[in-house]
């Protein structure tokens, strides 16, 4: 009897210890799940990019909420006659970028002292507005808003609304990440809406905020002394002189791995495998660059024609030209050297310093 008595302890013992291990596993896993965050800005193309560039940033997707009609389509939004406003949800990893850093993120893309719109997009739909998810986001918005109006950078009452999470509906395909497909449309609509210039004459270079959360890397160009050491014949030749490598007989033409191809020179993220296709050409083809601010293009009128060059902004490195023969969803064909390319497989992206990327690879 005194022996099962001490065994049955001890079993209890180790099953309630068990139980509390568990439960510790438990809450570290929930302290570590992702959460939403809805932002209503104007025209969600100008929102995206913003969230989408922060570091612990999973996701940003465009649509609609606030409204009263189930399933709304782009047009029915836009005639006003919905309710809804056109918003980005944003995934986040809140061990990473706190809901206080997002809301000052988003009080400097917009207006929050005009009730009517944004900028040259007028109408109720593109009205701005803060909804939360928790009384705890609530709070946080409130505290936002209060401080921002103590500022006296703004010599108009603010407006912007913070009103409870409804319904989210996703828009069309062909809205998400449109800063990304259509980046000429996308950076012609930006500049000629005024948006852009507000924000300079708002908040100049003062975004100190923002700073700690971006995905701040800087690409330097090696010396030319460098450059001749640390690169192969061919790729000073491709990069240097605008030179072009083999069809067919080039590293990364047939390659299939998941990952981002960066310049060989600098490191700067240019195209991700996601984007990749078989142009049949022999060289590496994307139909969109992974980052458009990393990407220059140029008037090319060599070889008794005009095409358009595309080259690395921070390094300068001359890496292909850019056709409007690719498939949808951009029409394009970027057709680049594999000398200009280094490629970084998914796995490799953390240890490398490119982890804000592997989120691109887990969905």
């Amino acid at each position: 009897m005194e022996v099962h008595y001490y065994f049955g302890k001890s079993v209890k013992g180790f099953f309630l210890l068990f139980m509390v291990f568990i439960m510790m596993q438990a809450n570290i896993s929930a302290n570590s799940e992702y959460e939403k965050a809805t932002f209503a800005g104007g025209c969600f193309w100008c929102m995206e990019s913003p969230f989408d560039k922060l570091e612990g940033v999973r996701d940003v997707v465009s649509g609609y909420t606030g409204g009263h009609t189930e399933n709304p389509t782009y047009g029915e939004v836009c005639s006003g006659l919905t309710g809804h406003l056109e918003v980005v949800q944003v995934t986040y990893d809140p061990s990473k970028v706190t809901y206080e850093e997002l809301l000052n993120v988003f009080w400097r893309q917009i207006d929050p002292t005009d009730g009517g719109g944004q900028f040259f997009d007028r109408g109720s739909q593109y009205q701005t507005a803060i909804f939360y998810h928790t009384d705890e986001q609530k709070r946080t918005a409130e505290e936002s808003k209060k401080a921002l109006e103590k500022s006296g950078r703004f010599d108009k009452p603010i407006v912007t609304g913070i009103r409870e999470a409804t319904t989210f509906y996703k828009a069309e395909d062909y809205h998400q990440d449109y800063y990304k497909t259509c980046s000429a449309h996308y950076q012609s609509y930006r500049k000629g809406s005024g948006r852009d210039q507000y924000m300079e004459k708002m908040w100049g270079n003062d975004m100190e905020t923002e700073k700690p959360i971006q995905k701040n890397r800087t690409y330097a160009k090696p010396t030319e002394e460098e450059l001749k050491k640390e690169l192969s014949p061919l790729q000073y030749q491709v990069t240097q002189e605008c030179g072009t490598e083999r069809a067919f007989e080039n590293e990364y033409w047939d390659n299939k791995r998941e990952g981002i191809y960066v310049d060989i020179v600098s490191g700067e993220p240019l195209f991700s495998s996601l984007d990749k296709f078989d142009s049949g050409t022999g060289w590496p083809s994307f139909t969109r660059p992974l980052d458009p601010d990393n990407i220059v293009e140029k008037r090319d009128g060599s070889l008794f024609t005009v095409r358009t060059e595309v080259r690395s902004k921070h390094a300068d490195s001359h890496l292909g030209h850019v056709f409007k023969d690719g498939p949808q969803p951009t029409g394009l064909r970027y057709c680049i050297n594999s000398a200009s390319l280094r490629f970084i497989p998914k796995e490799d992206l953390e240890k490398e310093g490119y982890g804000e990327y592997r989120k691109l690879f887990e969905k």
